[in-house]
């Protein structure tokens, strides 16, 4: 996936009931291959920013990567997270959150079943 593939089209409208946008199954995030357990909801898409709504499964572990485009910033729902940033470790719990800054490397593993809000600035769509 190139770059320019990435951009996300912001959404026209200024309210948006979570319903009725899908959970997006995800094959691929950032550009490695999943083996499951991960869904996307882009729940709002701004010019500037978008809100994402990511469901992971228990025991799913992204690989580890850095993005030089954009930075996000979580914040998890519910369940426990494994959050590695930059090489330091934390354990993340519901009401936590964190930044994952363009070009610092970084990695989750899924605890418990969980549920993350997460704002990338600009917009990007790191799924297929």
């Amino acid at each position: 996936m190139n770059k320019d593939d990435r951009r996300i089209t912001p959404t026209e409208a200024d309210f948006i009931s979570c319903g009725s946008v899908p959970i997006e199954a995800v094959s691929a995030l950032e550009g490695a291959r999943e083996t499951g357990g991960i869904g996307i909801r882009p729940v709002m898409v701004g010019a500037d920013s978008m809100l994402m709504e990511v469901h992971r499964k228990k025991g799913l572990i992204d690989p580890e990567h850095s993005h030089d485009d954009h930075e996000s910033i979580c914040y998890l729902v519910s369940g426990r997270m494994r959050v590695v940033i930059a090489g330091e470790t934390f354990i993340a719990e519901p009401g936590d959150t964190w930044i994952h800054r363009a070009g610092v490397l970084h990695y989750h593993e899924t605890l418990e079943d969980s549920v993350q809000l997460e704002v990338k600035s600009p917009p990007r769509k790191p799924w297929s």
